[in-house]
């Protein structure tokens, strides 16, 4: 049954034609007819999670958002860590997605977890005089067609001192600063032309973006396994970052 669930996954993934009007349209499209199997098959595509979303709840405290948060699957990292924050929210546009956050919160017992459909780009916490102690992207900056308006926003309403927390595909600029890792011309060229199909795009422009934008607390720079293709492997990035005081 599993091996089923997975191809109905890479049929949406690969073959199945994403439509809508909007951006809003085209994820809730997406994702309508595999989100009841969503969690199981991305565990084992989206690497890196844990270690961020581990750290930032061992450091944090106060409000926390989620930006493209899903089903809320990533608030499980967090552990027992999660009951000390006053409210974590987790925005999305799939609606959904939005059902099997109220699954899990249910499931769980948080009363601390809301599932708010909104746009990253605009969005503001309704409560902490709409500020955020901690805001996470995983695997949703390379969704957001305006990712660069959804850091900007996250920094927006990050206190000072507040913690960003990344995780996402990427690939290396051509001439990436020192100290990071360089992709060759295949990594740079197959994976945006890859993903591109599911409406998601590695950018070379992420990693510079945020170290703009932030202090950087925290970077690892891997590559993940992808199912069903045992040699090939497909850069992501971990990244902690700190809003300046």
């Amino acid at each position: 049954m599993s091996f089923l669930n997975d191809l109905n996954i890479l049929y949406h993934m690969v073959l199945r034609p994403v439509r809508g009007k909007d951006h809003a349209q085209r994820m809730e499209n997406f994702y309508a007819g595999q989100a009841a199997h969503y969690d199981d098959f991305r565990k084992r595509l989206l690497q890196g999670r844990e270690d961020v979303y581990r750290k930032l709840g061992e450091q944090c405290e106060g409000t926390w958002v989620d930006f493209g948060g899903g089903t809320g699957a990533n608030l499980e990292f967090i552990g027992e860590s999660i009951r000390k924050f006053d409210k974590i929210y987790v925005v999305d546009l799939a609606e959904s997605l939005l059902e099997v956050v109220g699954q899990r919160v249910a499931k769980h017992g948080w009363t601390n977890v809301e599932g708010v459909a909104a746009d990253a780009t605009t969005w503001t916490p309704p409560t902490n005089q709409g500020y955020a102690d901690v805001v996470t992207f995983s695997y949703s900056l390379t969704m957001i067609p305006d990712w660069f308006a959804a850091i900007e926003n996250a920094k927006r309403i990050l206190k000072p001192g507040g913690r960003i927390g990344v995780i996402d595909f990427y690939v290396s600029r051509k001439y990436p600063q020192d100290g990071h890792t360089r992709h060759g011309w295949s990594t740079r060229s197959f994976w945006p032309l890859w993903f591109s199909s599911d409406n998601v795009f590695p950018s070379p422009d992420h990693l510079p973006f945020l170290a703009r934008h932030f202090e950087t607390s925290w970077l690892q720079e891997k590559r993940a396994k992808v199912p069903y293709m045992p040699l090939v492997r497909t850069p992501y990035y971990q990244f902690i970052g700190r809003k300046s005081a």
